[in-house]
């Protein structure tokens, strides 16, 4: 268990981004001022996925974690460049795995809608990357875009053993697409396309996932919510998200951020560090 201390306080920090990729280009103007309105915001939490900008940067993500305390980090080949994909990355992972600020191996999965590789080499380079993720006894982060199919086969056969779970990052599927994932441990988390009118599949989904199974992200610097639909995306912008996901549930934005921050905490076993500190009532 890590115990945090944060570098930058926020009166009441009760949100999290379970998904953003700080380390993408369009940040590179603001970053910093990016995650200073992050905390602003009152994100508790960032989570900075590897695999955005190429296998041959994986490293970004956690150099990100590294100067903030709140932030944690994943790595991992996008199935987008599985094509580009090399044992020398595989021995990067491995290593990068062992650093105190990488919690997860990701995002890594199968995307069928772009094919911007085949469909076997995505579907090898998943299975390597599980194998890595299980030597190193970290969860995944997963990305699955119309492959729902070999998706559940190969974590089936090649993860569900391994009882270390994942997450399911902005969730696109059908509510029978997560329920066998649900049973392996696995987290469903949503992004700014649940706040889209035409989204409602997805809020149908969201209505029917167990609380303590749910997250919020963002998917920075991508899909950004309603009202910010067509703009760049941002981790403070994750508030939205939660609304959306709170009225769903007859529960205050608050509240559901809250419950988000709970189940990010409890996944990856961290120590809740950022307990909200109790004012005093003036009488």
């Amino acid at each position: 268990m890590r115990a945090l201390t944060p570098d930058t306080w926020h009166p009441t920090p009760m949100f999290v981004d379970s998904h953003a990729h700080l380390d993408d280009p369009d940040f590179n103007a603001d970053r910093e001022a990016v995650i200073e309105r992050a905390r602003a915001a009152g994100l508790r939490y960032l989570l900075t996925v590897g695999g955005g900008t190429g296998p041959d940067n994986l490293e970004a993500p956690v150099a990100l974690a590294d100067c903030h305390e709140w932030i944690y980090a994943t790595v991992g080949v996008h199935p987008h460049d599985a094509r580009h994909f090399a044992e020398h990355h595989a021995q990067q992972i491995r290593k990068l795995a062992q650093h105190p600020r990488v919690v997860g191996i990701g995002e890594i999965g199968l995307d069928y809608y772009y094919d911007h590789s085949p469909r076997e080499i995505q579907k090898r380079v998943l299975i390597r990357q599980l194998e890595l993720a299980w030597q190193a006894r970290l969860p995944i982060v997963i990305h699955c875009r119309d492959a729902w199919s070999d998706l559940t086969e190969i974590i089936q056969a090649h993860w569900k053993s391994s009882g270390l779970g994942g997450i399911l990052h902005c969730f696109s599927g059908a509510r029978q697409d997560a329920l066998k994932f649900l049973d392996w441990g696995f987290q469903v988390s949503f992004a700014g396309n649940v706040t889209y009118k035409k989204a409602e599949n997805l809020r149908e989904a969201a209505r029917e996932i167990p609380l303590d199974r749910l997250l919020t992200e963002t998917d920075c610097p991508y899909l950004a919510p309603i009202p910010y639909r067509g703009k760049r995306n941002e981790p403070a912008f994750v508030i939205e998200v939660a609304r959306t996901l709170a009225a769903l549930r007859n529960l205050s934005a608050e509240e559901l951020g809250e419950i988000a921050v709970q189940n990010f905490e409890r996944f990856f076993g961290l120590d809740n560090a950022f307990q909200l500190l109790e004012v005093p009532r003036e009488d």
